[in-house]
């Protein structure tokens, strides 16, 4: 594509998909997205303790209500982030997400009930489901479908692999200091660094997706997959098909949605387990960090393994990981055994988590490919809702250890549905 003039009369650069000609972008939002994880692990460690401990609340549901809100929140826009994003561009979505993020650390700090805290966590559903959802689109937007796992595995892990750090820093910080206030000035500094490289120093990204569309209408003739869906879709078209009429979308989106109730549990139901053995704030703080650590830092490899071997292979047994690691974190009942299930537990994510994104990108046409991303992630994150609530719930009823052990069932199931369901879909588009 000839470059163009902009509006001083210099020659812009031309438009090119890819990972080279876009790293620098690229890295900027690798740079954002891990403040935008820096938010979640701002939680992980103090967040549940503090409902226990300072509110001294008994109902382990209750106390993970706030994970409830975060994720119905951040599900709901996470179903119109694409298509918004489509109206008003990518980067000022993803500015827009911060500007909810700033106030987060905030209410935290002050919060004077445990009605505050779930009201800080809607703020963080809106701030997590505007720019983490756009620093996806833009990644997809800038390399192409050559890089796709390679791209979500970079985002994924800048972005968790900042959870699991800045969890461990915060429960460290709490051992030493308390739970408040140092570990949410560091929240402070996180967001508004979010904010400010947004607004300034990202660019949009819709000329990719432009061209994208460009290169590849010509392809769509071509292609008579049947599990492949064609064309401009409808709001409610793309719904219906990423949630059930299209088999795999509906595999990719399920197993989405179980991985995510697995690590909402983790992130609360599991910080309130290791408690119950009298483990001090700096071992929860190091269990907690390997999951979102091992997942991080494992992404960078499985997502460009899934552009190599296919997506579907590593996802199926990823979700069999995940319960195993369940499993030994249960019946082990020791420090040992619980390092190494909290690593299976990262390890099974981590084959999942960009996987499933990129298989999304590959079934569908780039016309409609954010609004169902949108949807998927909807799906997914409604996994925060029914571990915090459902599972919760169990907990309270019966007891944590029979809850959890659910919730090791549950993934089992999940893949097993992956395996019947999802059809390989690695480069379709």
């Amino acid at each position: 594509m000839a470059g163009n003039k902009d509006n001083d009369g210099r020659t812009q650069k031309p438009t090119r998909l890819g990972l080279s000609p876009n790293l620098n972008q690229f890295l900027i939002l690798v740079l954002v997205n891990a403040f935008v994880g820096s938010m979640i692990g701002l939680e992980q460690t103090v967040v549940p303790l503090i409902g226990a401990n300072e509110f001294g609340i008994q109902s382990n549901t209750l106390i993970v209500s706030f994970i409830a809100s975060f994720g119905l929140v951040k599900a709901i826009l996470n179903l119109f982030a694409g298509k918004i994003s489509d109206k008003w561009g990518r980067k000022n979505v993803l500015t827009l997400g911060w500007l909810f993020g700033i106030p987060v650390p905030v209410i935290l700090l002050l919060a004077p009930d445990w009605n505050w805290v779930v009201i800080a966590n809607i703020f963080l559903g809106i701030n997590q489901g505007l720019a983490w959802s756009m620093t996806v689109n833009m990644k997809i937007d800038l390399v192409g479908k050559e890089k796709r796992g390679f791209a979500l595995g970079f985002n994924e892990f800048s972005g968790y692999f900042a959870v699991a750090i800045v969890g461990f820093i915060t429960g460290y910080l709490a051992a030493i200091y308390g739970l408040k206030p140092y570990p949410f000035y560091l929240g402070i500094l996180f967001a508004i660094a979010g904010f400010l490289i947004s607004w300034l120093i990202v660019k949009d990204t819709k000329k990719f997706t432009l061209l994208e569309i460009e290169n590849h209408d010509s392809l769509i003739s071509e292609n008579k997959n049947k599990d492949t869906i064609q064309g401009d879709l409808s709001f409610s078209n793309v719904f219906i098909q990423t949630s059930w009429k299209n088999r795999s979308l509906l595999a990719i989106s399920q197993a989405g949605l179980v991985n995510n109730l697995i690590f909402g549990v983790s992130w609360g139901l599991l910080t309130l387990y290791f408690s119950s053995f009298d483990l001090n704030t700096n071992d929860i703080g190091l269990l907690k960090a390997l999951h979102p650590g091992i997942w991080g830092v494992l992404q960078l490899g499985t997502g460009l393994l899934s552009d190599k071997i296919g997506r579907k292979i590593l996802v199926f047994p990823g979700m069999f990981l995940q319960s195993i690691g369940i499993w030994i974190i249960l019946y082990s009942q020791a420090f040992p055994g619980w390092i190494a299930g909290m690593s299976l537990l990262g390890v099974g994510t981590a084959m999942v988590y960009p996987t499933l994104l990129a298989a999304i990108s590959d079934i569908t046409h780039p016309n409609w490919r954010a609004t169902s991303l949108g949807v998927y992630r909807f799906w997914r994150d409604i996994g925060f809702v029914f571990g915090a609530v459902g599972i919760g719930f169990i907990s309270d009823v019966f007891n944590m250890f029979i809850a959890i052990q659910v919730v090791a069932w549950i993934g089992l199931a999940s893949g097993i549905v992956v395996v019947i369901l999802m059809k390989e879909a690695k480069n379709r588009y």
